[in-house]
């Protein structure tokens, strides 16, 4: 009898085995291989508008996929969500929100992180297409950052995961962006089912001039040991100095995952346990560079648990960076009470200057 149980258990293990190794084979196949830069269609959705005089708008919004609102919280961050909203009708509420948003604070360029165009965890809704055509912007560039047949964490598991970065104007964009790949931290398997970070570039010809000005999306490593987070910032940093030696205006917009001067300062850490942003300092800019951010008001809370303005971690990780040809007119986030994402939208109005 022990022998038959021995023997059963053994193969219940070898089972087991061979089943988690079946699946890294299958995750290993079809892992998402971008190169290092790949051409991105710009899709037209509507009459594109002129470059009007004086200022430009720009807002920078990770939308959390439409999946990560005010009652949200995430394992990853210390909480207990698996990152799904319950029901497809709590993630339309945040998609209608975000549109809502959108609609009420304008702007000239969009750039928008964790934005899914076929995921399990947005139950299939194509935001990457549906954003633009709701708003009646002119053109999109959509540049994949996460693709995954299955994600297999947390519990339960994420699922099939397909999901960007996406780059939106009301101006005229130039018909073909690109999509560049940033460092990874991860190696094989772990680095099978995680993403695929990468920088989207957009390009809009300016009248009257050989110059263009140049828009570069951005979402930067989160849960690492912060050198792939570093990595990647001097990628960044690299990719913009060649655009600006080119002549160009170069504005680089979307989720550090790190914060600036002054904001750790205003918004302090609540605890030890939480997860900690690494620092981002203008001194690790060329010269007549800059950051621009918002100090006063949070652009991310923790989701730990659901938010709760009295006890929730916050934290400054949303901002840009402007080349020295561009001035900052204003920057501001907007109070969202991150009702329908964990992050929210950072406005910049820029101008350009003559050189």
């Amino acid at each position: 009898m022990g022998k038959r149980i021995f023997k059963a258990a053994l193969t219940a293990l070898a089972l087991a085995a061979a089943l988690a190794l079946g699946f890294i084979l299958f995750l290993t196949i079809s892992e998402f291989r971008p190169a290092e830069v790949e051409a991105v269609a710009v899709e037209s959705y509507a009459e594109p508008e002129g470059f009007a005089d004086g200022s430009l708008t720009l807002m920078s919004w990770n939308i959390g996929y439409c999946g990560m609102g005010a009652d949200a919280d995430f394992v990853m961050d210390g909480g207990t969500g698996s990152g799904k909203p319950e029901t497809r009708e709590v993630l339309t509420g945040y998609y209608e929100g975000v549109l809502d948003t959108m609609r009420a604070n304008e702007a000239d360029i969009y750039l928008l992180q964790e934005v899914d165009s076929d995921s399990s965890r947005s139950y299939g809704l194509d935001e990457s297409r549906g954003i633009p055509e709701s708003l009646q912007l002119a053109s999109g560039a959509y540049a994949l950052n996460y693709s995954c047949p299955f994600v297999p964490f947390p519990w339960p598991p994420i699922g099939k995961v397909n999901s960007g970065i996406l780059t939106a104007s009301s101006l005229v964009m130039e018909p073909e962006a690109e999509r560049v790949s940033l460092p990874s931290p991860f190696s094989w398997p772990l680095r099978t089912a995680n993403l695929k970070r990468c920088l989207l570039v957009t390009r809009y010809d300016l009248p009257d001039t050989d110059a263009q000005l140049v828009a570069v999306n951005l979402h930067l490593e989160a849960y690492d040991d912060g050198e792939g987070k570093a990595e990647q910032t001097a990628a960044l940093i690299e990719l913009l100095e060649r655009e600006y030696a080119a002549g160009n205006y170069v504005v680089a917009g979307g989720d550090f995952n790190q914060t600036f001067d002054g904001a750790m300062e205003r918004w302090p850490m609540l605890s030890e346990d939480y997860w900690t942003p690494p620092a981002l300092s203008a001194d690790e800019l060329p010269e007549g560079w800059s950051f621009a951010y918002d100090v006063e008001r949070p652009s991310c809370r923790l989701d730990n648990a659901p938010y709760d303005p009295r006890t929730s971690q916050h934290y400054v990780l949303d901002g840009f960076i402007v080349s020295p040809n561009v001035a900052v007119e204003s920057v501001r986030t907007l109070e969202t009470g991150f009702e329908y994402s964990d992050h929210s939208p950072v406005m910049l109005e820029i101008s350009l200057l003559e050189v």
